[in-house]
């Protein structure tokens, strides 16, 4: 037996004023985004913004549905179309914000599992890490330098041959 240890290495900003000048206005790209965010069940609100590697900016919102879990996180909802309108660019940079009725938005969220396993399938997919940035309305700012810091053991498409009989 071995004891293990694992390091994420990460920034922590205590607020969007600190970050470099392109990376607050992709937070704010973000912001709008969620403004059109369809929750009408959870009230919870997530909005994303990718830098593409040509420079472009690509938004997407949370979109849910009453047959739940039919519902798709903002992350994937940008993730898909970036593939589906700019197939060979890459994603840069991912930011990624939240608001709720009633709740505080005072610090950052990270993704979801799936939406975490989906980035991490991105960057394996595009052989590059995608920056990661995450906040809340107000209060600190994370920064991590690929988004599948996040999910450490992540199921990659390398592991699929093994599993086959």
């Amino acid at each position: 037996m071995a004891h293990c240890d694992l390091y994420i290495r990460f920034e922590r900003f205590t607020g969007r004023h600190e970050l470099l000048a392109q990376d607050a206005a992709l937070l704010a790209a973000a912001d709008q985004a969620l403004k059109e965010a369809y929750a009408p069940y959870s009230k919870f609100r997530v909005g994303a913004a990718a830098r593409l590697s040509d420079g472009s900016l690509l938004k997407g919102s949370n979109q849910e549905n009453a047959s739940y879990p039919t519902g798709i996180c903002a992350e994937r909802v940008l993730l898909s179309a970036v593939s589906a309108l700019h197939p060979k660019l890459i994603v840069h940079t991912l930011a990624i914000t939240y608001e709720g009725d009633g709740l505080s938005s005072a610090y950052p969220l990270a993704p979801c599992g799936l939406c975490r396993q989906t980035i991490a399938e991105y960057e394996e997919r595009y052989q590059h890490p995608i920056r990661l940035l995450l906040a809340g309305q107000t209060g600190e700012v994370l920064l991590f330098a690929a988004g599948s810091d996040l999910l450490p053991f992540k199921f990659s498409g390398t592991e699929l041959p093994s599993l086959r009989p």
